[in-house]
């Protein structure tokens, strides 16, 4: 009695998660979409571009002066001196300054280079907000076809367990009617039971790799994702046997990591240059005011000032150990070499997926026909397993090979498609 309440309780509590559920059907065109909205690393991105843009603006600043508008009332009581050092005793002061004026300032050797710096780093923020993109969306793809793979794995053994109870019925039927041994039975029994247990384990894998592509996708965990391309066929976006005559510096001009590496080089340079010609620059102040200055009561006359500088700083610890210099010299060859090591990485990673896309193909060709020719010994087995004419062993191998190269063709094919993305990316494409 004990076990069937917790029995219903336990269905009570499934029915519920279910009916909570919202199954979202979803395709490769809606992972695109979606991926380019709702992708977490995508805004992140995003995001800091639009930081660079903010410190960009913060750097024009730098040219315009500050003004100012106010009063200000002055009291003293007690001793004051005067000006040429005599003392006066019972003092009592008081002024009212009332005006408007401005003050402003411009250090040419950072305020000119510090802009054209920031200007360099927002540019190179969009390429860099396009590499996240251009990754985050290939990370969406391929999680998707691993999404896709295990469905139509879960679907495949899900097809062939029933195959395989309808044929455990029948051969008992034929063991009651005294035509086989018990023993085919059992084993017939014994092998839907195994296919079973593997289409389980392809429903755990399906659930593994859907919870991570809802997490790409930045989705409610309430949601079931059904992949609704039911084919799995092979998409030829490039032509890979044209990747061993390609001129990798094209690849290098049109892959967005390497433009923001050569403009964050670009402003490193640039930013150096206020340490060295910089140097060489005045800083300019200007500051004026005009207003009313007086008694607090009576008295107030027009008062203006103008106070101007023009100067040559000379930092002689910059000039002696040149320490600002040799750092952005050290972080300006540290560039250099992250520019040489990401050319390497492009090449290689160009020759890898042309090889990846070759052997896929071949492998597709060879999992193709394989396919062809278990299925049609698997069907020859069932029509004479209808007879009574065929072991059972034989049934079990047939579906085995059957499976396993049915499972070889949509691995096949789904590391082509994942190769043929990928060189899209690598060779300067855009996601």
């Amino acid at each position: 009695m004990k076990s069937r309440i917790l029995l219903l309780v336990a269905l009570s509590l499934s029915f519920l998660v279910s009916a909570q559920e919202t199954v979202q059907s979803i395709d490769l065109e809606t992972c695109l979409q979606l991926g380019g909205a709702n992708n977490l690393t995508i805004q992140e991105y995003k995001q800091k571009q639009e930081l660079a843009l903010a410190d960009l603006a913060s750097a024009k600043e730098w040219w315009l002066p500050e003004v100012y508008a106010g009063i200000q009332l002055h009291q003293l009581w007690g001793k004051a001196m005067n000006g040429n050092g005599l003392f006066f005793e019972d003092v009592n002061r008081q002024n009212f300054w009332g005006g408007l004026g401005f003050n402003a300032s411009w250090d040419f050797g950072k305020g000119i280079y510090t802009k054209q710096a920031a200007e360099l780093k927002a540019e190179a923020a969009q390429y860099d907000s396009q590499t996240a993109q251009n990754k985050a969306i290939l990370n969406i793809l391929e999680t998707y076809y691993d999404f896709m793979v295990s469905q139509l794995y879960a679907d495949a053994y899900a097809q062939l367990a029933n195959q395989s109870d309808t044929i455990a019925a029948q051969m008992q039927v034929q063991v009651d009617a005294g035509m086989r041994y018990e023993s085919e039975a059992l084993l017939a029994h014994s092998n839907t039971n195994h296919l079973k247990i593997e289409q389980l384990n392809t429903r755990m894998e399906l659930i593994t790799q859907s919870a991570k592509l809802m997490e790409l996708l930045n989705l409610s965990s309430s949601m079931k994702l059904v992949a609704t391309d039911s084919v799995l066929v092979p998409l030829r976006l490039t032509d890979a046997t044209a990747v061993s005559t390609l001129d990798f510096s094209s690849v290098y001009e049109s892959r967005p990591e390497l433009k923001s590496a050569e403009l964050s080089l670009q402003a490193l340079t640039t930013e150096k240059k206020s340490f060295t010609t910089g140097l060489l620059l005045p800083e300019l102040r200007l500051g004026s005011y005009g207003s009313y200055f007086g008694d607090v009561v009576y008295n107030l006359d027009p008062t203006s000032q103008i106070n101007g500088s023009l100067m040559w700083r000379v930092p002689l610890g910059q000039l002696i150990y040149k320490g600002d210099k040799k750092r952005f010299d050290s972080k300006i060859a540290l560039q250099r070499t992250s520019i040489l090591q990401t050319k390497a990485h492009i090449s290689a990673e160009i020759t890898c997926l042309r090889e990846q896309i070759n052997i896929a193909q071949m492998q597709i060709n060879i999992a193709k026909e394989a396919s062809t020719l278990a299925q049609e010994a698997l069907s020859q087995c069932i029509q004479r397993q209808a007879l009574g004419l065929v072991n059972p062993l034989e049934i079990m191998q047939a579906q085995e090979i059957f499976i396993e190269s049915k499972l070889d063709h949509l691995q096949a094919v789904a590391a082509y498609n994942k190769a043929s993305y990928g060189l899209v990316v690598a060779m300067g494409g855009n996601l």
